[in-house]
């Protein structure tokens, strides 16, 4: 928030003591609460870990919205909170209906709470504040993304540090490429900071779209949202020279002929039959141009799968085939230990393996016939616990959607909006599809579906736990 407060101060965009009087208030309750708790012990089991997480990321939220009432921006106390939980799950669903008419610095800190989200809130605290004193791994296991915990390095704070070096480079290096391609420094670093969370909040109303005539900015985005969708492991061992071990990675390899696949599938279908000029949102796009359909297909197949949520065009318009097509990868998600949200692209292949290999067991009921990934044999634990994880995202869906329907929202709309929250990838579909935002959501409606975003985020089962009975029992 002071970040942010030096940013409206440049500008000079007016709300440059707003912010700072956010931050102050921030600073002076968290020093307050940690001076009253400094003889606490510094323990920590996993059922802490799950509480510090969950409680975490919505105390965050709670003090991420006073840069927005302060500021007036979001005068709405709902509408704030409802901005901030999709900002730090990176979800990228905005109230706002004009947001260049934001000032600058909070316009920042917009991009700033994906920015912090993307990584996680927790893993930043781990990496820079060892001051606390406690063991990291329960927070780390809690909040990272994905069914496994990957480890660079023995000691949990030197693999968040790994990480967030990581992290920090690519932002770094998108925004000198944006910058060198034509956009303005502050459009480049708000771009990045979205890009690389997967979040997808833009600076402009028509998102990327306003760059329509620009490729090689669609370009360079598109390249950081298949970074920021790919495990950051796989970035460390690249990094480190073990490009074999990218290259043989299970994961890595379907999520590249996913986008692959499904690129050539939409590109085909925009070229041949979608009415591309009724899906224009800014620049105008030009009927059968090869480049200009597979540039399109590419990028929203990539924002999708990757939970990013930026918009080159209304996808909606392109066939319905196309629409159920996108609607259909608001399920998938980009790969375990990334930014991305969704299901994430390990747990399908487990899925698939084991469902295949029940054929064999139903054959050979004697045999031991374990599901394999990397040349490994995965535990049954991992597999029921993805079975499990499963289940209960399509249920958190299905129940998503019902209570949406209790708001008098349409069909469509309902179990767009689900899928969408859910996955924390922003556009839906119906009444809130690319082109429109969520500022007609009603009240109720948007903190159902703030707590949607932050069960998606989380991956279910840290917040979920909370509410059985057994977790808070002594034994």
């Amino acid at each position: 928030m002071l970040l942010s407060s030096f940013v409206s101060l440049i500008y000079r965009d007016g709300v440059t003591f707003q912010l700072f009087l956010a931050s102050l208030i921030t600073l002076i309750v968290g020093g307050i609460v940690m001076l009253f708790t400094r003889f606490h012990t510094k323990e920590m089991n996993k059922r802490e870990g799950y509480i510090v997480v969950a409680f975490g990321w919505v105390i965050m939220t709670l003090s991420g919205t006073l840069p927005y009432v302060f500021t007036e921006s979001i005068p709405s106390f709902t509408n704030a909170f409802f901005e901030t939980m999709s900002g730090y799950t990176t979800t990228g669903a905005t109230i706002l209906n004009d947001i260049e008419a934001i000032p600058k610095g909070v316009l920042f800190w917009r991009s700033l709470t994906h920015w912090i989200g993307g990584m996680g809130i927790i893993v930043l605290a781990i990496a820079i504040l060892p001051l606390l004193g406690i063991g990291g791994m329960q927070l780390f296991a809690a909040e990272a993304p994905g069914p496994s915990t990957d480890k660079l390095h023995p000691r949990i704070t030197d693999t968040a540090k790994r990480l967030w070096l990581i992290y920090f480079g690519y932002t770094a290096a998108e925004t000198i490429l944006l910058k060198l391609a034509g956009m303005s420094f502050f459009d480049a670093i708000n771009h990045s900071m979205a890009t690389l969370s997967t979040g997808g909040f833009s600076t402009k109303n028509t998102s990327v779209a306003y760059w329509n005539g620009q490729p090689i900015i669609q370009y360079i985005i598109i390249l950081f949202m298949f970074l920021a969708g790919t495990n950051f492991v796989l970035s460390y061992f690249a990094f480190k020279g073990k490009v074999q071990k990218v290259i043989k990675d299970e994961e890595f390899k379907l999520y590249f002929k996913f986008i692959v696949i499904f690129t050539v599938i939409a590109a085909l279908i925009i070229y041949f039959r979608a009415d591309v000029s009724a899906s224009s949102i800014s620049h105008p796009l030009v009927w059968g141009e090869a480049e200009g359909a597979i540039r399109h297909a590419l990028f929203q197949v990539l924002s999708v799968i990757t939970t990013t949520g930026f918009i080159t065009a209304d996808y909606t318009m392109w066939t319905p085939f196309l629409v159920v097509l996108f609607f259909g990868l608001m399920f998938l998600g980009g790969s375990a230990g990334s930014t991305s949200g969704g299901v994430k692209v390990v747990r399908h292949i487990l899925m698939i393996k084991n469902g295949f290999l029940e054929f064999k067991r139903t054959l050979h009921p004697s045999a031991i016939v374990p599901v394999r990934y990397n040349s490994k044999s995965v535990p049954g634990k991992i597999v029921f616990n993805i079975l499990a994880f499963f289940i209960l995202y399509m249920l958190s869906f299905i129940i998503g959607a019902l209570v949406f329907s209790m708001f008098q929202i349409d069909f469509q709309s309902s179990i767009g909006l689900s899928a969408s929250s859910l996955g924390n990838i922003g556009p839906a579909l119906g009444n809130f599809g690319p082109v429109n935002n969520y500022s007609s959501l009603p009240p109720l409606a948007q903190w159902w579906a703030s707590f949607l975003m932050l069960i998606g985020r989380l991956e279910l089962f840290t917040v979920l736990i909370l509410f059985t009975p057994f977790f808070w029992r002594n034994r």
